[in-house]
């Protein structure tokens, strides 16, 4: 029942939180798929697309396919960046936030009051961050499928939904490891830091080492590599996602254990 009921609070505590998060991604999706039209089929952007440095293109997903079909638009302006960022945002904050945040602010020992070992804990809040990575995705792709017979993007419903779930293991990995850290040592700031640094260095790995010959060897430890580029174009790397998700769930246990070992911080 412990566990039951960890579960349920921070599924309650997050909830309005989460609406918003999910409002606010399907507005944004609407919003670029309501530019779309404008664009389409427009020999001038791909032209001017040509012109662009490798670099840019290489970072943005550019160097695949147009931008004026739906699916290359929906690449370059949403699962380029965008969407990666917000899914990450949302899954390192909750990470950081439902352990080490707890034990900043004073509140982890009422929660561990509960009848339950720490690392069952840590596990039932990794549960929770999976729920808030999930349903973010499941916002987009939702909102896409809707959008895509309204603004003509001629998307292919299987892509989409692999797109969606590459950008969920991406969140659950660094989600996971937020969380596993802020179990692991009493820093929320770590629990933040390293996480973003490793995801913000795998972008640029993965975008930046067919030009950099030096950065090829580290693209195995960039999850963004693991997962692809452009997905709906070129979908995702099924062995990669399920590398990233094993990541993650390596990260979250190790964390759980590691809680087990420490004394917690007292206010």
């Amino acid at each position: 029942m412990g566990v039951v009921e960890l579960l349920r609070r921070g599924v309650r505590d997050h909830v309005r939180a989460l609406a918003g998060w999910c409002v606010g991604v399907a507005a944004y999706a609407a919003f670029v798929a309501a530019i779309f039209p404008s664009v389409e089929g427009s020999a001038e952007f791909d032209e001017l697309l040509e012109s662009y440095p490798d670099v840019l293109k290489s970072l943005f997903g550019l160097e695949d396919g147009s931008i004026t079909t739906g699916a290359g638009f929906l690449d370059a302006e949403l699962f380029s960046f965008m969407l990666p960022l917000l899914v990450l945002v949302l899954a390192i904050g909750s990470g950081a936030r439902v352990f080490a945040g707890e034990e900043d602010a004073g509140r982890l020992e009422l929660v561990l009051a509960y009848p339950v070992r720490r690392r069952d804990a840590v596990l039932a809040k990794g549960a929770v961050v999976a729920a808030e990575v999930i349903a973010v995705c499941a916002t987009a792709f939702l909102a896409l499928a809707v959008l895509d017979p309204i603004a003509g993007l001629d998307l292919s419903l299987g892509r989409l939904a692999s797109a969606a779930g590459g950008l969920a293991a991406l969140g659950l990995l660094h989600g996971w490891l937020a969380l596993g850290l802020g179990a692991a040592v009493p820093s929320r700031v770590l629990a933040i830091g390293i996480p973003a640094a490793l995801a913000a260095a795998g972008y640029l790995v993965a975008g930046l080492h067919d030009l950099a010959g030096w950065l090829d060897p580290f693209r195995f430890l960039s999850s963004s590599w693991w997962i692809g580029s452009s997905p709906l174009q070129n979908g995702v790397r099924g062995v990669g996602v399920a590398v990233v998700l094993a990541a993650g769930a390596v990260a979250l246990v190790a964390g759980a254990l590691l809680a087990e070992r420490r004394d917690l911080k007292t206010p």
